[in-house]
């Protein structure tokens, strides 16, 4: 009788975690399949009420619409340059940073990652002006340099890097240096290939976070072809009137190389968060 009950209550659990599970699913595809279908909609589609959910009539409009009010195809090729930039040198140093912190003891190391650690607390807005001036004297203001080279590490990189690294074991770093190996060459040979899934996940934020930036990279540049796809669609909604459809369609755009990245990293990203995670 028991037995029959604990089966009974299992299959219960089971039936409600699939069923929360595919709830969650719903709420969170139905807003990114409802913007991609509605991106096809004219514009007294987009606005009819009653709405639909699929177009009366499916057109290109929106997009050409866009591709003609802004330059599109520049802003996405800045987007990419930035974000990759910024991923790939500071996917880069941050890592090398988490491994001096986790496994390389020298003096003041603790004070200097605490201070690394407040300036998580410290609104970017705070160092908006200062940022800009110091740019300004650098002669970097609307480069591509100018924009990828104040983000060349993160307090958040160095912390979640250093964190997976204090996980792995000790005996790995040991026998290299009985190999005769340089800290850099077990940094890079032993422990880097490691960190797959942390690297992966770190990137992941790193592009997902600058490829969405609006204010950054609007204040850093003034000409269109420097300009960010964020900058774009903020342009392109206006001051008084906003265009509904061709703003879907330009965000269609900006989304959907995350939505590509995430389906491909998928795999890494969870298995990044689950072993790094934000612990000490």
């Amino acid at each position: 009788m028991k037995s029959a009950m604990n089966k009974y209550r299992k299959s219960i659990g089971k039936f409600l975690g699939v069923f929360l599970t595919m709830c969650v699913v719903i709420i969170v595809l139905v807003p990114i399949i409802w913007l991609f279908v509605s991106s096809f909609k004219t514009d007294s589609d987009v606005i009819s009420y009653p709405p639909h959910f699929f177009p009366q009539e499916w057109t290109l409009a929106q997009y050409k619409y866009v591709a003609s009010s802004i330059p599109i195809f520049s802003m996405t090729k800045t987007t990419v340059i930035f974000a990759g930039g910024v991923t790939i040198i500071s996917v880069m140093f941050d890592s090398m940073a988490g491994y001096a912190f986790a496994r390389m003891n020298f003096k003041g190391s603790k004070l200097l990652f605490s201070i690394i650690l407040l300036t998580m607390m410290v609104p970017f807005q705070i160092i908006m002006t200062p940022l800009y001036i110091e740019v300004y004297k650098l002669k970097l203001l609307d480069t591509y340099l100018g924009l990828i080279l104040p983000r060349a590490t993160s307090a958040f990189g160095i912390y979640m890097m250093k964190s997976f690294f204090q996980e792995l074991p000790k005996s790995i770093e040991e026998s290299g240096r009985i190999d005769g190996m340089s800290e850099f060459r077990i940094f890079r040979s032993l422990m880097l290939p490691l960190c797959k899934p942390a690297l992966v996940s770190l990137a992941i934020f790193h592009f997902m976070n600058n490829w969405n930036d609006l204010l950054y990279p609007l204040m850093l540049t003034s000409s269109s072809d420097k300009r960010t796809l964020s900058a774009g669609l903020a342009v392109l909604v206006g001051n008084k009137v906003i265009k509904y459809g061709p703003t879907l369609a330009a965000t269609m755009i900006s989304l959907a190389p995350l939505l590509i990245l995430y389906i491909f990293c998928q795999r890494y990203f969870v298995e990044g968060i689950a072993t790094a995670g934000v612990k000490e």
